[in-house]
């Protein structure tokens, strides 16, 4: 295992992220908050600036940077857990959150875009904490792998199985030749949709430092807000419309935004995984509007229940966990509508969460056709998504990925519920929809935790929600490779080097 190439891209993530922590830090001088708070970011910094000079001066030379494919993996579930720990240390030795495993946890959450918390007043945390929490979400909505790629020049092979790792979804592609340029590019997008989306915010009468906030944890699908009513604070239909449509924006796959900025208009309006997308997104709109108006809910009419429902379901569908109105009010059919969109996710390619829109297809089509096959087995079919065939390890990736999926489920709530504060039949559903919360990164679910905040929990419990939250962002395999023995065996033979 080459050890030195791991510690240099180690260095690079940690002098980057030396430079991310300056902005709060410049933000808290230049507001004049407490000396204590540019101390704690200042410790992060230090630290991150003295891992990045030790693996600057131990850089290997070019002739010896391979590195397995299994490694570049474990890699990307190692830096994540780094920036993790590192973005833990401002809320920890600012004294705002005076217990480690809860700043861990605020943190895993953060970068991870869960959009849980432990916190249940954050207006009273100073303003550059608040930009960090919303910063570290929108950092790790497309990618801390993706941004360095983007700014420095790496391996190809090699950034390429980095970003397999980090990018979500059954399978990952370039856009341009250069992964260098994709990265760009995605990043490029992710920019000004952001810039727009702060913009609008702004125009709608919402204060600049939160319009940047909101703008970040929408972009991130993180769901962080700067009041503890969250988008409910501000009881503006505009603000509500801007945040739902970019939240179901952000939740559409990237290579769809390039297709349209190539002149592709009619292949980016028929691209499959969208059109998914949007119709489950309406279908389970209109249900829960019906449900909740027809079930008379806070005596909403039924342009009210649409309000409502239609931000509840793209703040669940994209992952992002911002709060509108209370859910758990709602009859059990919302909910399990809720719960069900919530664990499909957003689209591949995009900064969305849960098990994803194009898994759902795959799978899918392949039960049906394995029922066809039933009826007609001298038939032969392929599956087929935008018209191409889809390749057959693709295919059996994807069924594995959901085995795996479920077990690290169960097995987290199992896990979770040994020590879990909560008993009895309504203490079950709790753990589980926390679990489900932080598996599929979308803050607090429709869980019925007190204020809304995972502070009940103790810390076994959360070690487990944090890894849930870690397993769910990079889907499963770059945390659980980390583990496995084989992973870390030197490499025999440069030919299975990346």
């Amino acid at each position: 295992m080459n050890y030195r190439e791991m510690l240099f891209i180690l260095a690079e993530i940690a002098l980057i992220f030396a430079g991310i922590l300056l902005i709060p830090v410049f933000v808290a001088l230049g507001l004049g908050e407490d000396l204590n708070i540019v101390h704690s970011f200042g410790v992060a910094i230090t630290i991150c600036v003295v891992i990045g000079a030790i693996g600057i001066v131990c850089r290997p030379s070019k002739g010896k940077r391979a590195m397995k494919p299994a490694c570049a993996v474990a890699l990307c579930g190692i830096l994540w857990i780094f920036i993790s720990f590192i973005g833990a240390i401002p809320y920890r030795l600012s004294g705002y959150i005076p217990n480690f495993m809860d700043a861990l946890f605020e943190s895993v959450s953060g970068v991870t875009t869960t959009g849980s918390t432990i916190i249940a007043d954050v207006e009273v945390l100073p303003k550059s904490l608040l930009l960090w929490r919303a910063l570290s979400q929108w950092i790790g909505g497309m990618g801390v792998l993706i941004f360095i790629i983007a700014i420095l020049p790496k391996n190809e092979s090699a950034s390429t199985q980095l970003a397999k790792a980090e990018m979500p979804g059954p399978q990952f592609g370039k856009l341009v030749s250069k992964l260098r340029f994709t990265a760009q590019i995605l990043y490029a997008i992710y920019i000004i949709f952001t810039l727009i989306e702060a913009g609008i915010l702004v125009a709608f009468k919402m204060p600049v430092f939160d319009s940047f906030c909101h703008a970040f944890a929408t972009a991130s699908t993180g769901g962080f807000s700067v009041k503890n009513a969250g988008i409910a604070f501000y009881d503006s239909v505009g603000i509500e419309v801007t945040i739902t449509i970019f939240t179901l924006l952000f939740s559409v796959n990237f290579n769809v935004y390039y297709l349209i900025l190539a002149g592709q208009l009619r292949k980016a309006i028929k691209n499959e995984e969208t059109i998914w997308m949007f119709g489950i997104y309406f279908v389970v709109t209109i249900a829960v509007s019906l449900s909740v108006f027809l079930q008379n809910i806070n005596d909403y009419n039924f342009a009210e229940a649409l309000r409502y429902s239609s931000f509840q379901v793209a703040t669940m569908i994209s992952t992002t966990g911002f709060g509108l109105a209370d859910s758990t009010s709602w009859p059990a059919f919302a909910q399990l509508a809720l719960l069900g969109v919530m664990v499909i996710g957003g689209s591949s390619g995009s900064t969305a969460g849960g098990l994803k829109i194009s898994r759902l297809m795959i799978l899918s089509k392949s039960s049906f056709l394995n029922v066809k096959k039933i009826f007609s087995p001298r038939s032969v079919n392929t599956i087929k998504v935008d018209g191409k065939p889809v390749n057959e390890e693709i295919i059996n990736t994807t069924e594995r990925f959901l085995v795996i999926y479920i077990a690290v489920f169960v097995l987290s709530v199992i896990l979770i519920s040994i020590k879990s504060p909560f008993y009895g039949v309504d203490g079950i559903v709790t753990n589980i929809s926390a679990v489900a919360a932080c598996f599929n990164n979308v803050g607090s679910g429709i869980t019925t935790l007190p204020n809304g905040t995972f502070t009940s929990f103790n810390a076994y419990n959360k070690i487990i929600l944090c890894i849930d939250m870690l397993l769910g962002r990079l889907e499963i395999m770059p945390v659980i490779l980390i583990f496995f023995p084989k992973t870390w065996k030197p490499i025999k033979h440069q030919r299975q080097a990346i």
